[in-house]
């Protein structure tokens, strides 16, 4: 299993000009803000142009109001003068014994398929078995290049030549991460990881421009060719109900299952080979 790596973090900037693009990223005008923080848009303008000093309450609403992940809602507190709220611990760490316990479980009952353990900039901190065997089988033996989802489905040298429908994940990884970016602005890392992964060879140049409100398909089926057959899965993703770690936050646990019987037996096979 991988082991997790520490987080980069953002620069936190100015509590006014943070606030402004978080509210431009999610297009609400300060009177609607203000409307969400039960707070007077006098103020929330004043604070914004640096004019009046808010409190860490008014400062903990402006950031329930605006969705902000744990990790932002600490960037928020930071910049406005304050201590973070909220830990970051690791997750193999004895503070988070028992979720590092609940994830285990999760990838040992997800086996004889895939299951994956990422942050919130996909990063694969862990994986179990089957995704191991899935992943030598399609990769035809070579060793992953990347520890990351996206990078390993965009790279000509990692997955992206098993996986037969490229062109509809890509498409899809691609909006995540675009709406990611769009709604973090002070998501460094994630403007990185697009900037780099729209270089890539054969991204059609019209990917750049993001698709406002497109609508995602029902169920995504990702189609890998292997040297065993074709495995055709589709996700399920799990995080974690009211975090008060930023660790926690950031975490989340894709679960890949059959979409038809071929899978199946191929996961299955797969696994009775490994153990003889």
């Amino acid at each position: 299993m991988n082991q997790l790596r520490p987080a980069e973090t953002p620069s936190a900037g100015d509590v006014g000009t943070l606030l402004r693009e978080w509210r431009d990223a999610q297009r609400l005008s300060q009177i609607a803000l203000a409307v969400d923080a039960d707070i007077s848009p006098r103020h929330l303008s004043f604070i914004e142009t640096g004019k009046s000093q808010a409190s860490r309450e008014v400062v903990d609403r402006l950031a329930a109001a605006l969705n902000m992940p744990l990790r932002d809602h600490n960037l928020l507190l930071k910049a406005a003068g304050y201590a973070p709220a909220y830990r970051e611990s690791r997750i193999d760490g004895p503070e988070l014994a028992q979720v590092k316990r609940a994830i285990d479980c999760i990838l040992a009952q997800q086996e004889p398929y895939p299951a994956f353990v990422m942050n919130r900039h996909w990063d694969i901190l862990w994986a179990n078995e089957a995704a191991a065997r899935v992943n030598a089988d399609v990769m035809q033996g070579r060793s992953p290049k990347h520890a990351n989802m996206i990078r390993q489905f965009f790279d000509p040298d990692g997955l992206r030549p098993a996986v037969e429908n490229w062109n509809e994940i890509a498409q899809d990884l691609l909006r995540h991460l675009q709406v990611l970016v769009a709604s973090n602005p002070a998501d460094e890392v994630a403007r990185q990881l697009l900037a780099e992964v729209l270089q890539y060879p054969g991204v059609p140049a019209a990917w750049r421009r993001r698709v406002a409100n497109a609508a995602p398909a029902s169920m995504m089926t990702t189609v890998l060719r292997g040297r065993a057959g074709t495995f055709r899965f589709f996700s399920t993703i799990t995080t974690f109900g009211t975090p008060w770690d930023v660790t926690v936050d950031d975490l989340h646990i894709e679960s890949c299952f059959p979409v038809d019987q071929e899978t199946e037996t191929l996961c299955r096979s797969l696994a009775s080979e490994s153990q003889r």
